[in-house]
């Protein structure tokens, strides 16, 4: 019996995998060599003993097909016939470079960029195609359990194509905070789907499917310098996102406009407060990034540096429970209430949330990982 249920098991996998590959395709990011050296200079230069080696010449660069300097690659899962593809935002995030798709079967596509959602790490890329397409159906992800079997595939260390591996759900909402590209930005993911399953560099905006067929996550991060620990963005997000498209050509988000970080214990002490819960309004250590957005609606409802936010629209902030989170169903130009702490005082405002525009997103404090 043990045996019969192992095969069983084995063969879901296979048919599984069989109904999922052609509907993930590679993403080669490519640009041309004098944006490249406008760019990022530096990250052509070589140290070598007492001096920095100078950019070595076109020549000697990796290329991809179309001729551009390869400079990174990523993963992506076909959603409609038309050519939709979704992948993960800091795939895509170089506003200057040139992609290109390659299906399952090698062929290239010069690819379009949609649309970048502005807080999670989702991206949509449209290519023309006279080909029949294979979209991946989308499940349903707060149906996920711990210990549930999954798929995760792509393009892994962005040379082999339709790499597989198998694992299970080791986690449920998980807060991590990623780097986002070569500059060393980063991004706090949240309340993402955990998994033993193989994750490499390339397989970023890949699938994780489970035995059905159906794309339950999309493949985003792993911690650095731990083994068999990976993180996909809900599907449910994308599906959101992809409404938000749908129905106004963009994806809209809602937006404050105050920095902060989330309180525990830890920072209570380190800060004096007086609770370990909530969010506590902080400017970054640059001068240009001010606890509070000018002109924004943190400023418009008399937010300021030092107060706690300890609940947003009656819903109570603590670490697994972030504004974002909250500001995820709140629709915009609709006035909520924002409950404070100032100066030991409980104080409600009126806010009214704002869609999100790039380079205004606030800072906050998570755990240290990377992108794949």
């Amino acid at each position: 019996m043990e045996s019969m249920t192992s095969t069983t098991h084995e063969q879901q996998i296979i048919a599984t995998i069989k109904k999922v590959v052609p509907s993930v395709v590679s993403i080669v990011v490519g640009k041309d060599y004098e944006q490249l050296l406008k760019d990022r200079p530096f990250e052509l230069m070589v140290p070598h003993g007492d001096h920095i080696d100078l950019p070595p010449p076109e020549e000697e660069l990796p290329h991809t097909p179309e001729g551009k300097i390869r400079i990174g690659g990523g993963s992506g899962l076909i959603i409609d016939s038309s050519g939709l593809i979704l992948t993960n935002k800091h795939v895509v995030a170089d506003e200057t470079a040139d992609y290109v798709v390659v299906d399952a079967f090698g062929d290239h596509h010069e690819a379009h960029i949609l649309a970048r959602d502005p807080m999670n790490d989702v991206a949509f890329v449209k290519i023309e195609t006279k080909e029949k397409l294979s979209p991946l159906p989308l499940g349903d992800s707060d149906k996920t359990e711990l210990g549930q079997t999954v798929v995760a595939i792509g393009t892994a260390l962005g040379e082999f194509q339709n790499t597989v591996s198998s694992g299970i759900i080791s986690g449920l909402s998980r807060f991590i905070t990623a780097i986002t590209d070569l500059e060393g930005h980063s991004q706090r993911l949240r309340g993402l789907i955990q998994t033993d399953a193989a994750i490499n560099p390339g397989n970023s905006g890949g699938p994780l499917v489970n035995l059905k067929g159906e794309a339950i996550g999309i493949n985003a991060a792993v911690v650095f310098g731990a083994q068999n620990i990976g993180f996909a963005i809900p599907i449910n997000r994308a599906k959101r996102d992809l409404k938000e498209l749908a129905q106004f050509g963009r994806i809209r988000r809602p937006f404050l406009g105050g920095r902060y970080v989330l309180l525990n214990s830890l920072l209570q002490k380190r800060f004096r407060l007086p609770v370990e819960q909530g969010a506590f309004v902080l400017r970054e250590g640059a001068p240009d990034h001010p606890a509070i957005i000018p002109h924004s609606p943190a400023h418009k409802a008399g937010l300021q540096e030092a107060d706690i936010i300890i609940e947003l629209n009656k819903t109570a902030i603590d670490e697994k429970t972030g504004i974002e989170d909250i500001l995820e169903s709140m629709p915009l130009g609709k006035e909520i209430s924002l409950k404070i702490l100032r100066d030991g005082a409980e104080k409600v405002l009126a806010i009214t949330p704002e869609e999100f525009h790039q380079n205004a997103a606030p800072a906050r404090a998570a755990t240290e990982t990377e992108t794949p």
